[in-house]
C-alpha cells in the first residue's frame, strides 16, 4: 500500500523531534526512524493497527511507537497518517481532518 504522511503529521514529527532534542539531541534521528518504520510496517497488514478508541471507526487505526500514538486512515490502497499524538494527547476530529 502507498503511504502518504499529512503535513499536519509531518509538523507534529518536526516538534516532537525539536522537543526531543533538548534532552537527547544524538536520540532524535533514532525516534524518527522508529516512527517512520512502526508505519511502513502497516503496508503490509494495514489492519493490524488498533481501532483508534476515541474514533470508533475501523478505517482510523493507530500504531504505537514508545509513548507516541501513529494515526492513520485506510482508504483501498492507501494508508493516510493523519497525525502523530504523545499517549497522553487528547484526539480531536478538527486534527484528525475527520469533519468532512
Amino acid at each position: 500500500m502507498e503511504i502518504i504522511w499529512s503535513p499536519l503529521a509531518i509538523q507534529k514529527i518536526s516538534d516532537f523531534a525539536e522537543l526531543i532534542a533538548l534532552d537527547k539531541p544524538m536520540a532524535v534521528q533514532k525516534w524518527a526512524e522508529g516512527i517512520f518504520d512502526s508505519v511502513q510496517r502497516t503496508s503490509d497488514l494495514p489492519y493490524s493497527g488498533k481501532q483508534v478508541p476515541e474514533i470508533q471507526r475501523d478505517e482510523i487505526r493507530e500504531v504505537f511507537y514508545g509513548n507516541y500514538r501513529i494515526i492513520y486512515k485506510i482508504s483501498s490502497a492507501t494508508i493516510y497518517v493523519l497525525t502523530v499524538r504523545h499517549r497522553r494527547q487528547l484526539l480531536d476530529d478538527a486534527d484528525l481532518g475527520l469533519g468532512e
